[in-house]
């Protein structure tokens, strides 16, 4: 964590340059978010023009760490594995720590490109071999995976291993420091809440902790969510790593990161 991005609370504060500041270009975007003194995440690196991302001057902290593939079938195993081999290759241009995973491929509207009526045992041992295959390949690149937790009910239907159990029961399954969460808490308060107990759970394998409200999947303060309370819970556990915002703003860009950065200062 370098010293500009430290904050009151021990955490590093992130946003997600894909939801924030959309009526300017990418980089400027990126430019507006360090500018405000946030580290950058991004999402599906093909769709941008990474040597302009490398000079925009931001600081990433996590990336789309795949183009296609699935934790589940063999041949969606092995391709899920040949896209993060590029994608680690962008990742070191970028400088960025952590490449997400998801419980299978999404297509353009988030949805699962291979859906589940529910998920068989044989799934389970599959998806854990190939999620061990991921720690090798972090481990020899020097690279962080983090799976992540998705909601089946508004916005990732059909998703397999979508809850942040199911993420969690894997992760530690593996448990291995290239292959860690990236616990969702918005995902995750429609899907189970309970988030001061979940995180607590999570806390040994957590790479990182990515924040919304809910509903309406905007910053903090904005709905149910009660994340100064949150925040004062991962202090006192010890959590000192980023927490992303992955959120719409409600109204205007920088009252939402301000509303983001109130609701994380202790």
């Amino acid at each position: 964590m370098t010293e500009e991005h430290a904050h009151p609370g021990g955490f590093t504060l992130a946003v997600c340059a894909e939801m924030i500041f959309r009526s300017l270009p990418f980089t400027e975007r990126l430019k507006r978010i360090t500018e405000l003194g946030f580290v950058a995440e991004i999402w599906d690196w093909t769709k941008h023009d990474i040597p302009a991302l490398a000079r925009s001057g931001a600081t990433f902290s996590s990336m789309t760490g795949y183009i296609t593939g699935t934790l589940a079938d063999d041949e969606g195993a092995d391709e899920l594995i040949r896209t993060a081999r590029l994608s680690i290759t962008v990742a070191k241009e970028l400088g960025c720590p952590r490449l997400n995973l998801h419980g299978t491929g999404l297509d353009g509207q988030g949805l699962p490109v291979l859906k589940s009526e529910g998920v068989t045992g044989a799934m389970w041992l599959k998806a854990r071999d190939t999620l061990n295959r991921i720690a090798d390949l972090g481990e020899e690149e020097g690279v962080t995976f983090v799976l992540e937790n998705l909601n089946e009910a508004v916005d990732h239907p059909k998703t397999p291993f979508a809850k942040a159990a199911d993420t969690i029961a894997l992760v530690s399954a593996i448990n291995r420091p290239s292959l860690k969460l990236n616990l969702d808490l918005y995902h995750a308060q429609i899907g189970e809440g309970n988030l001061i107990e979940l995180c607590r759970q999570a806390l040994p394998f957590i790479g990182e902790i990515q924040v919304a409200d809910v509903p309406g999947r905007m910053e903090p303060g904005t709905g149910e969510i009660n994340f100064p309370a949150i925040a004062r819970a991962l202090n006192a556990m010890g959590y000192t790593g980023v927490i992303g915002l992955e959120a719409w703003p409600a109204e205007d860009d920088e009252l939402a990161l301000s509303r983001f950065r109130q609701a994380f200062t202790l």
